[in-house]
C-alpha cells in the first residue's frame, strides 16, 4: 500500500515504449465500463491494442523504476506479484494464498486480503487511465497509481486452500483521481468487498524512483 505526497499536473508528449511481447486484436465494440470514457477505438487505429486481448497484465507494463512494490511489482522476487487483467466490463485478478498466509487456522490472514483489493485497485486504474486517454499501456509517459484511500469490508472468512478471485469495476474517473470498487471470492464465494481511491503517482516520487 503506497502513501500519495503531491499530485503534479505536467503532461508530455506520448511516446511509444518498446514492445515486450505478441497482442492479440479482440476489440470491443461499445465500452460501458464508466460514464465519460470513449469506447474502445477501431482495429485500425494505432492505439486499438489498448483494449486488445493480451497474455500481459497491468502490471508487466509498470515502468522497471516502479515495479517494486510487495504486492504487485513484477521485481519484487519476494512479493505477491499479482497480475490483472480485463476481463469484459470487469478487471480479475487470480491468486493463491501460501499457508503461511494464515490467520486462524484453515483461514486467510486479512491483510492479505487487504493488499489484494488494494493492488489490483491501483492496477485497475492505471488500466482505465490509459482507456481514459485513448492510447495502449505501452506508451509514454507511463501512468502509475498508488493508494489515496482504502476500505475493507471483510464480509466472512476467507478460507485457505483455494485460489481466490478479486473482480474490479471502475466507479469513477476524474482528473487524477479514479475510484474502483472490488470483491474478493473464495470458491466462488465473496469473503470481502472493498473500495480503493487511487491517484496518479506525483512526479516526484517518480523522479526518485529513478533516482535509487
Amino acid at each position: 500500500m503506497c502513501g500519495v505526497l503531491r499530485a503534479s499536473t505536467t503532461r508530455e508528449p506520448v511516446r511509444r515504449l518498446r514492445p515486450r511481447g505478441p497482442l492479440l486484436t479482440a476489440i470491443p465494440r461499445e465500452d460501458t465500463l464508466f460514464p465519460g470514457v470513449p469506447a474502445a477505438l477501431p482495429a485500425r487505429d494505432r492505439h486499438a491494442k489498448e483494449c486488445a486481448v493480451s497474455d500481459r497484465a497491468f502490471q508487466d507494463y509498470y515502468p522497471d523504476d516502479v515495479a517494486h512494490c510487495y504486492g504487485c511489482g513484477r521485481l519484487n522476487e519476494h512479493g505477491h506479484r499479482i497480475r490483472s487483467f480485463w476481463d469484459g466490463e470487469e478487471t480479475v485478478c487470480r491468486f493463491e494464498p501460501r499457508p503461511f498466509h494464515t490467520a486462524s487456522p484453515g483461514f486467510v490472514y486479512g491483510g492479505l486480503i487487504a493488499s489484494l483489493i488494494d493492488c489490483h485497485g491501483t492496477g485497475t486504474a492505471a488500466a482505465a487511465a490509459y482507456r481514459a486517454e485513448q492510447r495502449a499501456m505501452d506508451t509514454e509517459p507511463p501512468l502509475r497509481y498508488v493508494t489515496a484511500s482504502l476500505h475493507v469490508d471483510y464480509l466472512k472468512p476467507t478460507p485457505l486452500g483455494v485460489v481466490l478471485e478479486v473482480r474490479a469495476r471502475i466507479r469513477e474517473v476524474k482528473g487524477r483521481k479514479v475510484v474502483v470498487t472490488a470483491t474478493l471470492a473464495a470458491d466462488g464465494q465473496v469473503t470481502a468487498r472493498g473500495e480503493v481511491v487511487a491517484v496518479r503517482m506525483p512526479e516526484e516520487m517518480m523522479q526518485r524512483a529513478r533516482a535509487e
